[in-house]
């Protein structure tokens, strides 16, 4: 009997963490919903633009960032160009994604060059 009194709050604090962490994983959830309605409704660089169309149709980035991969051919050299609102992914010269710039800064000068 001794050792079951222990238990309930063991079982009350994994409840209330579980909890927590649903609740955190329905924000998040919410929140990369929202963003991807939000990306979509937006005139971003399409799949498959060059460098140069992308800096032709939407002007010169405000930085790029520094180049990652590139070590072999199954990670190639991916480029990252930084604008006020989004993002600009490229695999050599080509677009392959553009996303909006996060709420929270998080792309803030990961790696500038410029």
């Amino acid at each position: 009997m001794f050792k079951h009194r222990y238990h309930l709050p063991l079982l009350a604090a994994v409840a209330i963490s579980t909890g927590l962490a649903v609740t955190q994983v329905a924000h998040a959830q919410e929140t990369l919903t929202q963003r991807v309605q939000d990306e979509k409704g937006m005139n971003l660089p399409a799949r498959g633009l060059s460098m140069a169309q992308v800096e032709k149709d939407y002007g010169a980035p405000l930085r790029k960032l520094s180049p990652r991969g590139g070590d072999s051919a199954k990670h190639p050299t991916i480029n990252r160009w930084e604008y006020s609102n989004f993002i600009v992914y490229f695999e050599g010269s080509h677009v392959i994604h553009s996303v909006l710039n996060t709420p929270a800064g998080n792309n803030q000068n990961p790696g500038a060059v410029n």
